[in-house]
Formats: structure tokens, C-alpha cells, sequence
């Protein structure tokens, strides 16, 4: 049997009743007017059924008879009936009027454009039957009381392997591996767990602006380091700094690889200086011309932080990634979730687990090793085609087409977006209006294979054009 506290449609809690006992204005009108604006503002809809009298003079602290003429008002009105045994209903309610000045974000009128930045994933590449086994079997697990602030056991383990196995990463290194809700978000936790407001980071130039964003958001200044084809300029690093972050796999967005010396002279200059060097593996599975150099984290495990994310290789969907740390910096990071109670969402975890327990993540990314390469071979015929050449490794998922200067990736930009394609100058990805590279990249996963065949020669014409 139904509380007279609840009905079907709306909750009594839902309606917002405030009444004004001293005012001079009676009850039974108040009562009207706030349920004719929750008509109006959308809280009630048409059909929805109304509290009993009973009910809403007991919430209210009123008497029955007091709902009883509100109702008696609101019916002759036109806006409410009563169905004998059924209830009380509302039976008209103007559509809402729209809150001048707010945005849904993603909800905009911009028209459809084939979307060819880089940084999303080939979701095409997922095995849908795979992807909704891995789901049910994470949903299978008891809710959790508390969760486990270095992550779930299970999840670690399933990392742990995953790096083995695909990145050459052994367990004897003696850092500790924490979960994550992504690479910026564990940037995010090392600004403020590993350093303090004033210190000064060192990043490449072009590089990851979300990356900067959560240093700065957390006091700490970003000193731009120049990058040629080779990555990181080892050799311009900034005396003073506290830390260095880069993307040594696969340098983002010129996608170069930082060879042996460099990661050698990175190192060196860590351990010299002691600062601490974050190595975001943003896609190191993406390689599939040679095999990779050693990580800087098997190389260096007491002086590098390295970073990894399921959002380039599956979705962000999960919401997930991982930070491999030196015993004292997984300890701080650790104690900076106790303090603030945060910590990744244990959901995506184990959706990882169940793809990694069926042998479905390694299977994924043996797809995607097969599916990204005629990707990229598709993008660079078009350029070239257009006496366009590429920059960057044959890994990823993305390429950049170097312009000469500002004005031309602004024009080509524009006019990508007039003929129905979204392009990513090279702009954002600087600190700093005084530039040495300009350009735009092109990612080639995201969209549906079709889409992309259509998407990239209106890319590769609008390049030529300039």
C-alpha cells in the first residue's frame, strides 16, 4: 500500500512549497500560486498527478481544508481535475520559459561537421558484444561501502599485466601503481600532491594544454619548452624547475618519438637536478611501424611518474587510467584523496577487469593496430596527392600537416569549417603567441570509416588551397 507521502508522477519533497504564515496573503492562495510556478517553470507537466489533500496539508503543516480551496481554485482554473478513485491531475502547463543566457554545453545549433581533430578514440575498432560482457560482469559486483583510494586490487592487477605485456613495464621496478580517473586528473593530483603553488614545471611547446591547465589550476607555473622532430629539447630545459612533463611515445600533437640520447640526457638531468619527470603515455599502445624505445619509467623508476588512460585505446566512457610513481609520490597522492575524499570511480575499473579477464583488451588492440594504420595511409595519400607532406611517426592516431605561418592555418581552419569540416590548427596547442610551428592535425580514428573517406580530401583541398 502507498504513503500517502508519495504518489505516482511526483514526490511531495519535489515540490518546493514555502509559506509565508505571517504575510497577509492566505495559505490557501499561496498554495495556488506555487503550484501554478512549478506548472509554469516545468516541475509539474501535464498528466502528472497531484499529492492528496491529505498528504500536502500534512507536509505543509496546514489543514486539509486549506489544500482543499487552493485546489478548489486551481480547478476552476482550468488547471487541474480530479478522476474519481484515481486522483487529482494536472491537465495543462505552458511550456517552460527559456533561462535567457544559459547554455547547455554540447547542446548548440551549430551544424553537423565532420569532427577531424585529434585525441578521440576509434571506438569503431570495440567489439560491441565484448564491450557489453564487460559491463554486465562489472555490474555483477555488490555496491561498494568504500572504495579503495589506490584503486581496486583487481584493477591494478589487470594494469599491472597490461603494462607488462604491451609496454615492457616489469614489477621489480619498485614504484607503485595507483588508479586514476585520467591523465589530466592524475596531473591534476601530482600538482598539488608532489608540488607546491610557485613551482615551476617544464612542458613542451607545442604540447597538451588540459595538462597545463591542471598545473596552473593548482598554483603551479608552466615554463614552455621547444620541441623539433626529434621531441623534447633535453638541451633547453629552464634551470630552476621542479619538474618536467612530457610525451616522449608519441609527443603531442607533432607526434615525434624522443630517441634513446634524449631519453638518456632526460634522465641525467633528472637525477642531477632532482626533479621529477611525468611521462604521459597518452598512446603508447598505438604503435605499429616498429617497436617501441623503452619507457622512461623502466628506465628511471625512481625519478619518473608515468601516466596511462584507457580514453585514447577504448572510451572515455570508463573514466579511467593509471599513475605508476616512486613510493613517496603514490604515498602523497594517496594521503591528497584521504584529506579530500576523491579518487576514480571504481565503475570503469572493473569493466577494465572483465575486458582484461576475457582477453578482450589484448584482442582490441590488435584490431586497432590493424584498422589505424589504413587510417593514416588514407590521410597521407590525400596529402600528398596535394604535394602535402605529414610529420610525425607512423603510430597514433593522428598526423599534423605543417603551413607557413599563423594567418594560413587561420584561413585554413575557416575554410574547412565553411565546407563542412572541423579542423585543429596548431594554436591551441602553444603557450605562448610567439610560435616556431604552425599547422593543423588531423586525427583519423574517431570517425566512421565512410565519414572519414569523405572528410579527408575536403581537409587535404583546403590545405592546398593556401
Amino acid at each position: 500500500m502507498k504513503s500517502e507521502s508519495t504518489c505516482e508522477g511526483v514526490e511531495l519533497d519535489d515540490l518546493p512549497f514555502v509559506l509565508d504564515r505571517d504575510g497577509s496573503t492566505l495559505l490557501s492562495v499561496q498554495i495556488a500560486d506555487q503550484l501554478r510556478q512549478a506548472a509554469t517553470g516545468g516541475l509539474l507537466r501535464t498528466g502528472d498527478r497531484l499529492p492528496s489533500t491529505r498528504g500536502l496539508a500534512r507536509r505543509l503543516g496546514v489543514s486539509r481544508t486549506v489544500v482543499a480551496v487552493a485546489y478548489d481554485q486551481l480547478h476552476a482554473e482550468g488547471w487541474i481535475e480530479g478522476h474519481q478513485g484515481s486522483g487529482t491531475y494536472l491537465t495543462t502547463a505552458p511550456a517552460a520559459t527559456p533561462v535567457h543566457g544559459a547554455v547547455l554545453p554540447g547542446a548548440d545549433s551549430a551544424p553537423h561537421l565532420f569532427d577531424l581533430a585529434p585525441g578521440a578514440p576509434c571506438t569503431q575498432a570495440i567489439d560491441p558484444a565484448a564491450w557489453r560482457r564487460a559491463w554486465r560482469a562489472a555490474a555483477d559486483h555488490s555496491p561498494l561501502v568504500r572504495k579503495h583510494r589506490a584503486g581496486e586490487p583487481e584493477f591494478r592487477q589487470a594494469v599491472l599485466h597490461h603494462l607488462l605485456r604491451h609496454r615492457g613495464i616489469g614489477t621489480d621496478t619498485g614504484a607503485v601503481l595507483l588508479a586514476t580517473a585520467g591523465a589530466s586528473s592524475a596531473v591534476g593530483e601530482l600538482a598539488v600532491a608532489a608540488l607546491r603553488p610557485g613551482d615551476v614545471v617544464a612542458m613542451e611547446d607545442p604540447g597538451y594544454q588540459r595538462a597545463a591547465g591542471a598545473f596552473e589550476a593548482a598554483g603551479v607555473e608552466v615554463l614552455p619548452v621547444p620541441v623539433d622532430e626529434n621531441g623534447l629539447r633535453v638541451d633547453c630545459l629552464p634551470t630552476g624547475i621542479h619538474a618536467v612533463y612530457c610525451t616522449p611515445a608519441h609527443q603531442f600533437p607533432l607526434g615525434a618519438r624522443l630517441p634513446a640520447v634524449r631519453r638518456v640526457a632526460l634522465i641525467e638531468h633528472a637525477r642531477r637536478c632532482g626533479i621529477l619527470v611525468i611521462e604521459d603515455d597518452y598512446d603508447g599502445e598505438l604503435r605499429y611501424d616498429t617497436a617501441p624505445l623503452p619507457l622512461l619509467a623502466t628506465m628511471a623508476p625512481d625519478v619518473v611518474v608515468h601516466l596511462g588512460t584507457t580514453s585514447k585505446i577504448l572510451s572515455p566512457s570508463l573514466g579511467i587510467g593509471w599513475l605508476l610513481a616512486p613510493p613517496d609520490i603514490a604515498e602523497a597522492v594517496l594521503a591528497l584523496r584521504e584529506r579530500t575524499g576523491t579518487g576514480p570511480s571504481p565503475a570503469g575499473q572493473r569493466v577494465l577487469v572483465a575486458l582484461a579477464d576475457h582477453g578482450d583488451l589484448a584482442r582490441h588492440l590488435r584490431r586497432l593496430r590493424r584498422r589505424l594504420p589504413p587510417r593514416r595511409a588514407l590521410v597521407v595519400a590525400q596529402l600528398r596527392r596535394h604535394g602535402l607532406g605529414v610529420v610525425g611517426d607512423d603510430a597514433g592516431s593522428h598526423v599534423v600537416a605543417l603551413l607557413d605561418s599563423a594567418e594560413t592555418e587561420q584561413r585554413v581552419i575557416a575554410n574547412g569549417q565553411k565546407r563542412g569540416v572541423a579542423l585543429d590548427g596548431l594554436a591551441r596547442h602553444h603557450r605562448h603567441d610567439v610560435r616556431d610551428h604552425f599547422g593543423v592535425a588531423l586525427g583519423y580514428a574517431a570517425l566512421p570509416w565512410s565519414d572519414l573517406v569523405a572528410a579527408v580530401p575536403i581537409a587535404a583541398e583546403c590545405l592546398a588551397d593556401f
